[in-house]
């Protein structure tokens, strides 16, 4: 079955792979979702969406067992202050739910950033928009996709 993002990545001629994995509705993080893959937690993306004192929605990706600099973000998204979005609104801003979260084909395009270090990296994971789907493909592809630019916020 294609979700929103895989049919992104087809509409736009992007090469990527699919790994499915048992979810665990206890442990629905992303670090979790590396070790049920079997994949490498520092290849593996989580998606975090934020809202700034402006009302503005933020999207960023970073690896799995990293945080976000609030002071960072705040500096990249020119805001006074910047928040984590409250778990009930993230079905209603983007069409995912936790554990599920993609960086591509959100209801509405935010401003979407990408950790700097996947620029080291050949390719990266991201949720393929349901829980125990990830998507892999190349950083740069899947900034493209995402309409997103990379940025040291961690």
């Amino acid at each position: 079955m294609k979700t929103n993002a895989m049919r992104i990545l087809d509409s736009l001629s992007i090469p990527y792979s699919v790994h499915t994995y048992q979810w665990d509705e206890e442990h629905l993080d992303a670090v979790h979702a590396a070790e049920s893959a079997g994949l490498d937690p520092e290849r593996v993306y989580k998606t975090i969406v934020m809202r700034n004192s402006g009302k503005r929605i933020f999207v960023f990706c970073l690896p799995a067992e990293f945080g976000i600099s609030l002071k960072k973000a705040r500096a990249l998204t020119s805001s006074r202050e910047i928040d984590l979005i409250r778990m009930d609104e993230l079905l209603p801003l983007t069409g995912y739910i936790r554990g599920g979260c993609s960086p591509l084909g959100m209801r509405k395009h935010y401003p979407t950033y990408i950790s700097d270090l996947a620029s080291l990296e050949e390719t990266i994971f991201v949720s393929g928009g349901q829980r125990g789907i990830q998507i892999e493909l190349r950083p740069d592809d899947l900034a493209r996709a995402a309409e997103a630019e990379f940025a040291d916020f961690i």
